[in-house]
C-alpha cells in the first residue's frame, strides 16, 4: 500500500511539474491525491520576491513526500566581460517570471559538455516542504547551506549530478545548494588590482547575503543558518569563520573532511600560477597588463580544458592548487586579512557550534593513482624529497623541507622502500593526514578552546563507494563516501531505500545533522532513532569523537600518534619571511 501511494504521488508530481496541467483531469490515488489538487498547489508556486517572480516545481523526497524545488536562480550578476576576475555584484531585478524548474549550468571545469557549463553560473537552488501562505505566513525553517567540494576547481551544487536533496527533504529543514567560481576564473591572484583573488569565496559571501535578504520568502529563517561544507567547501567554512565579510551571516557550521588550519600557509598572491595559466592559453607573460588583457579575451572552455596541465605531479597534485590568498589592501572588501591559523590562535573567529570530522580512509584515491602507475611510482619513490611537498602540501622552498620529507617517510614507511608490496596503507594514511586529517585535528583543538565542537570519524562501509580497488569491491571509506548518505549522487549510487542496509545511515545522519541545525547539538533524546546515541562534545581531557560505523560508538583520541608527527614538524610558532612566503611554520 505505502509503495503504491509513493508511486502514485511521484507520477502525479512529475506529470504536473513538467506539464503544469491546467485541466481538471482527476487521477485517483490510494490516498485520494488528485492531479487537480496538485495543480492548485503548483499554481501557488510562482513566488513574488524582491527580485521578481520565480516559478518552482514539485519533486518527491526519498519517502515520497512532495517538496518544492526552485533551481538555477541567479544570486549575482554573471561574472563575464569586465566582471571576470572581479568580486561578484548583486543581481539585477527581473520583470518576467523566472523559470526555476531545472538546474542552472555548472561553473567552467573540465570534462563537461558545452550545454552544461557556463560562465553565467552563479546560481542557487532552494528546497523546502513548506512555503509561506496567507493562512500560514510565518513559516520559518532552519536553513542548511551546502558548500560543495571539488578542490576549488570542480563539481557543483546541481541536484541532477551531485547534490540531490531527496534525503534532507524527509527532514523539516530548508536546504540551499549553489555554485561558485572555480579554478583560475574563481581564484586567479596576481597581488595587484588586476586580480586580487578569492573571487570564488566572495561569491559564497554574496550567496550568504542573498540568503539573509531573501530566504524568508521561501519559508527559511535567516537567523538560523547552518553552513555544511565538504572538502574545499569545508576549507571555505573555516575561512568564513575568520573573514570580516562573513560576520553574522551564519549561526552553526558542519565542517566535513577539510580545514584551512593544516600545514599549508596561505600566500598573498599566486602570480606564478597565473603566469602558468597564461602560458597554457598562449598569452604573453612578460607584461602583466597585456597578460591580463589576453586572459580576459579567452573563452571559458579554454580555461576548463587546460586544467589537467596545471598540476605538477600525477593526475591532480597538488590537490589544493588554487589557494585562497591573504589579500593586499587596495581599499576593497577583503575576504582574508591575516593568516587564518593566527586568527584561530588569537580567538579571532566566529564562536558558533561546530560539527566536524573525517572519513576513515580519506584520500586513498591519491595513493592508488600513484601505486597503479609504475612510472609515477618509480618517480615518486626515487624523488620523494622533492615530490613530497607537492603531494602533501608544505613549502618546498623552506630550508626545512628536505628534513620534513625524510621524517614523514620514516614515520609512515620506516626503513621500507616506497615500492614495497605493503606500501598502500601507509601511503593512504600519509595522504589522508596531509590533505584533511591533520588540518581538521588542529581545527578541533584551536576552536574547542572557545566553543562547543562535536568531532567524528565516518567508518561505515556500504556496498557503494567513490573508489573500488583492487577488485569491484569498495576500498575502505574514502573522501566523499559519507556524502552519499546525505545527498543523492546519481553518478555514484542510486537512491537508497528502506530495503537497503545503507538506509539506516542515511536516516541517522540526516536526523543528527538536522538536530544540529536546530539547536547546535546533534543529540536528540526525543527522537527514538537517536535515543541510543550519546555524542559528547570534544574536551581536552577526554578528546571524544563519535565513530560512525556499523555501530555508532563514542571513542577517544582519534589518530593521535600520527597527528603528533605533524604537530612536531609544523608547530604553531610562526614568523613573517616575505610577502611571497608569508608564513613558514618553524
Amino acid at each position: 500500500m505505502a509503495m503504491s501511494i509513493y508511486r502514485c504521488i511521484r507520477s502525479v508530481a512529475v506529470i504536473c511539474a513538467l506539464a503544469l496541467l491546467a485541466s481538471a483531469t482527476t487521477v485517483e490515488c490510494e490516498d485520494n491525491t488528485t492531479a487537480e489538487g496538485l495543480d492548485r498547489e503548483l499554481s501557488d508556486m510562482v513566488l513574488t520576491t524582491a527580485l521578481g517572480k520565480i516559478r518552482g516545481t514539485l519533486l518527491p523526497s526519498q519517502a515520497g513526500r512532495n517538496f518544492y524545488a526552485f533551481r538555477g536562480i541567479p544570486y549575482a550578476k554573471p561574472p563575464v566581460g569586465a566582471l571576470r576576475f572581479k568580486p561578484p555584484e548583486p543581481v539585477d531585478q527581473w520583470f518576467d517570471i523566472f523559470d526555476a524548474t531545472f538546474d542552472g549550468p555548472r561553473c567552467p571545469q573540465p570534462g563537461l559538455y558545452r550545454d552544461d557549463v557556463s560562465e553565467d553560473c552563479l546560481r542557487v537552488n532552494i528546497y523546502t516542504r513548506d512555503l509561506p501562505t496567507e493562512k500560514e505566513p510565518n513559516v520559518k525553517k532552519p536553513v542548511i547551506v551546502f558548500i560543495h567540494p571539488g578542490g576549488f576547481y570542480a563539481l557543483s551544487g546541481q541536484s541532477k549530478n551531485f547534490a540531490g536533496p531527496q534525503y534532507f527533504m524527509d527532514r523539516n529543514i530548508l536546504l540551499v545548494t549553489f555554485n561558485y567560481r572555480l579554478g583560475s576564473l574563481g581564484f586567479l591572484s596576481t597581488g595587484t588590482e588586476d586580480a586580487l583573488g578569492n573571487m570564488g569565496l566572495k561569491d559564497q559571501v554574496m550567496l550568504l547575503r542573498w540568503v539573509k535578504l531573501h530566504i524568508s520568502r521561501f519559508g527559511g529563517d535567516p537567523n538560523s543558518v547552518t553552513l555544511l561544507g565538504y572538502g574545499a567547501g569545508a576549507i571555505s567554512i573555516t575561512l568564513h569563520m575568520v573573514s570580516p565579510m562573513s560576520r553574522n551571516l551564519f549561526h552553526r557550521v558542519i565542517v566535513m573532511s577539510g580545514s584551512v588550519t593544516g600545514q599549508w600557509p596561505l600566500p598573498m598572491e599566486q602570480l606564478d600560477l597565473a603566469t602558468r595559466q597564461a602560458a597554457l592559453l598562449h598569452c604573453t607573460t612578460e607584461n602583466l597588463a597585456d597578460m591580463m588583457s589576453c586572459l580576459n579575451s579567452k573563452h571559458y572552455l579554454e580555461y576548463a580544458n587546460s586544467l589537467p596541465h596545471m598540476f605538477e605531479f600525477g593526475r591532480n597534485n597538488p590537490l589544493i592548487l588554487w589557494k585562497p590568498v591573504i589579500e593586499p589592501d587596495y581599499g576593497q572588501e577583503r575576504f582574508i586579512t591575516e593568516d587564518p591559523v593566527w586568527s584561530y590562535q588569537n580567538g579571532n573567529f566566529m564562536k558558533v557550534p561546530i560539527l566536524t570530522g573525517v572519513t576513515k580512509d580519506e584520500f586513498a584515491g591519491q595513493a592508488i593513482s600513484i601505486l597503479e602507475n609504475p612510472r609515477l611510482l618509480q618517480t615518486f619513490a626515487h624523488n620523494f624529497e622533492q615530490i613530497a611537498p607537492i603531494c602533501f602540501l608544505y613549502n618546498a622552498d623552506s630550508p626545512r623541507s628536505p628534513n620534513i620529507s625524510m621524517e614523514l617517510k620514516n614515520a609512515y614507511f620506516g626503513q621500507e622502500s616506497l615500492e614495497y608490496a605493503g606500501a598502500l596503507q601507509p601511503l593512504v594514511e600519509l595522504f589522508s593526514d596531509a590533505l584533511t586529517g591533520f588540518g581538521v585535528h588542529r581545527f578541533v583543538h584551536l576552536a574547542a578552546r572557545s566553543t562547543k565542537v562535536f568531532y567524528y570519524r565516518f567508518s561505515y562501509q556500504g556496498q557503494r563507494s567513490h573508489i573500488y580497488y583492487p577488485t569491484n569491491k569498495p576500498f575502505g571509506v574514502v573522501h566523499h563516501d559519507d556524502l552519499m548518505y546525505l545527498f543523492v549522487e546519481p553518478s555514484v549510487s542510486r537512491m537508497f531505500t528502506e530495503d537497503d542496509e545503507e538506509f539506516k545511515i542515511v536516516d541517522k545522519l540526516t536526523r543528527m545533522f538536522t538536530a544540529f541545525a536546530y539547536k547546535g547539538d546533534p543529540n536528540k533524546q526525543s527522537d527514538g532513532k537517536l535515543r541510543d546515541i550519546r555524542w559528547r562534545a570534544f574536551s581536552f581531557k577526554r578528546q571524544h569523537y563519535l565513530d560512525i560505523g556499523e555501530d555508532i560508538v563514542l571513542r577517544e583520541g582519534l589518530n593521535l600518534p600520527r597527528y603528533e608527527v605533524w604537530k612536531r614538524l609544523f608547530p604553531l610558532n610562526w614568523k613573517r619571511q616575505s610577502k611571497h612566503d608569508l608564513l613558514d611554520y618553524v
